[in-house]
């Protein structure tokens, strides 16, 4: 692509931090992160060198579910702090020229959310801003009944991403509400058009308010099936994989991005389901549809994960790599992609795709830079650019994520698992809560996050893994992080170019170029990295290979590093076990 073509945008060339609140920085004592915890820690982020904040919930929420589900949304939640706190952190980060993006969460509120509330006592103005059907007669039904009346079943037989049936019993109103998530989050109904309204007009006061734009969690599940069909053949039905992309999705997204969306802002758009097929994910792109800056999609995240949340599949290189170039080749002309490989939601990408023992700190690297060096805009979630893992996880009383207790006491109850311990290997593996420990700041107690009690374990390798230890040693994690942000900053062909893979099948080595066609003759880069815990031997072709090259960034360090441009000269590179190496082709 000539320079002269390139559709540049902010986001497309920055680098975003996610910021998981509750376990970030702690400033009151009571365990949990709060807002003056991260304004406190604003100069980290701005040495670090990244460019937008992504700040999980702080709405106001009886945390059902950690913030995703909402009670207000124009009030901060206490334990966070207060809306001069967050007003107080936006302003510290536009000040160094860092953006903010928050989460929207529309799908679903908290039931004790005034629109709930006025709608399970049927006040007019709000009886259907939520979806509420009769039950079924129990007897005319394949489906088990649950907590409701006498011989009364749910209106279908859909169930809960966390578990258990998608419907629950009101009292109150005497009618069942749908929930595809926990029980103390109601669906939205998006049918309603002032649903959209009031959706809109709070969009709209968060942008008044200063923001960049949003993160728009489980956006694709906001169109419900007409009917709620309960057919086993129906997509939206059977396993229940979720209602994604249903009939009205693109006709509601277009409307947001008419009414709300501006083309400056940087809106990514959560999409649940295994695979989302590309002419939706182009539709959820196009500026003259439903006008999304980006998608996080989960095709990567489910190639190790099984049904059920102790469950786990075998993964091979070459998968990883076919869904990131299926999404490369998808996306090359029309829209744009995010990058990731772990965040709130998933355990830490060290410990899942890495090697988190002896070559924690070089997979943690070769990670990294596979990351920052693709086509898209990367997402580093809090505490990955130290490189921290996932968590011992030795009982249930460990836990404090909802999907991850509901569903296994669920199977308990129910005889499906015998016990934690007969899977723990692969609960620990998967569980959420990987990802919500508190970010080690220090090898002191409680890892510096707090003084008081945390409110989830702090990993015991705290001691090794630090922001002290990682910012004193010019050779971490964190260093190499830096200096890959930066690699973005000066290398347009880094963020624009053509990603052409290169050994697609291979299982150990992921190799690829980067190409930009510019005014001044060609951009190019080589990316190689090593996916195993040997060495390995590399040989490229003839057109990748350069007599001129040079290494712009490696993760062994410069006094170990072989004669690396000599060995791209001659096509053969040896990579040593976990390494990661880019070349300036020139």
């Amino acid at each position: 692509m000539p320079d002269g073509d390139i559709e540049r945008r902010w986001w497309k060339e920055s680098v975003v931090y996610q910021v998981y609140p509750r376990s970030f920085n702690d400033t009151d004592g009571d365990g949990v992160g709060d807002i003056p915890g991260i304004v406190e820690k604003v100069d980290y982020l701005d040495d670090l060198g990244v460019d937008v904040v992504w700040l999980n919930p702080v709405y106001d929420s009886p945390n059902a579910d950690n913030g995703y589900d909402i009670a207000d949304y124009r009030s901060i939640m206490d334990e966070f702090g207060t809306m001069a706190d967050w007003e107080e952190l936006l302003d510290e980060l536009h000040s160094r020229d860092i953006k903010l993006i928050m989460d929207l969460v529309v799908n679903h509120t908290s039931d004790e959310h005034e629109w709930f509330v006025d709608s399970r006592a049927g006040d007019p103005e709000y009886e259907d801003f939520y979806i509420w059907r009769d039950g079924r007669d129990a007897d005319e039904v394949s489906w088990s009944a649950t907590e409701g009346p006498a011989g009364e079943a749910p209106p279908n037989a859909w169930k809960s991403y966390f578990g258990g049936p998608a419907w629950a019993y009101d009292e109150e109103r005497e009618a069942w509400y749908l929930h595809l998530f926990d029980v103390k989050q109601p669906d939205l109904n998006w049918e309603n058009p002032r649903v959209r309204d009031e959706v809109f007009e709070m969009m709209e006061w968060w942008f008044d308010k200063g923001i960049d734009g949003f993160r728009m969690d489980v956006i694709n599940l906001i169109s419900k099936p007409e009917g709620l069909p309960n057919d086993p053949d129906d997509p939206f039905c059977g396993a229940m994989t979720g209602p994604t992309n249903g009939p009205r999705v693109h006709e509601f997204l277009a409307e947001m991005n008419e009414r709300v969306l501006d083309r400056e802002y940087l809106t990514v758009g959560e999409m649940l389901g295994p695979e989302i097929p590309m002419e939706h994910a182009r539709r959820y792109l196009d500026p003259d549809e439903d006008g999304l800056s980006m998608l996080f999609h989960f095709e990567h995240m489910l190639l190790d994960r099984g049904d059920n949340i102790w469950e786990r599949d075998e993964w091979a290189l070459s998968d990883l790599k076919a869904v990131f170039n299926r999404w490369d080749d998808g996306l090359k002309t029309e829209g744009w992609n995010s990058l990731y490989l772990n965040n709130h939601d998933q355990p830490r990408m060290v410990s899942r795709f890495g090697n988190d023992g002896e070559y924690r700190r070089e997979s943690a690297k070769l990670l990294g830079t596979l990351l920052h060096t693709l086509r898209g805009t990367p997402y580093i979630y809090q505490g990955e650019e130290l490189g921290m893992t996932n968590y011992p996880f030795e009982s249930l009383d460990d836990f404090r994520d909802v999907d991850t207790l509901r569903p296994l006491e669920n199977a308990i109850e129910a005889g499906e698992v015998d016990s934690f311990d007969a899977v723990k290997e692969a609960v620990r593996a998967n569980s959420r809560d990987n990802a919500r420990t508190p970010v080690q700041w220090s090898a002191g107690p409680n890892a510096g996050f707090t003084d008081g009690e945390p409110w989830l374990g702090v990993n015991p390798n705290k001691g090794e893994v630090n922001v002290e230890t990682e910012r004193a040693d010019e050779d971490s994690v964190w260093h190499y992080y830096r200096d890959l942000i930066s690699l973005r900053k000066e290398y347009d062909v880094v963020v624009y170019g053509e990603y052409d893979p290169l050994f697609p099948d291979d299982d150990t080595v992921w190799a690829y170029t980067r190409t930009l066609s510019t005014t001044d003759g060609d951009e190019r880069l080589l990316v190689a990295l090593n996916f195993s815990d040997d060495d390995v031997a590399v040989g490229l072709p003839d057109d990748v290979t350069s007599d001129e090259g040079a290494l712009l960034i490696g993760n062994y360090p410069a006094d170990g590093d072989p004669d690396v441009v000599s060995e791209l000269a001659a096509g053969d590179l040896r990579l040593r076990p976990w390494e990661a190496r880019v070349y300036d082709l020139r």
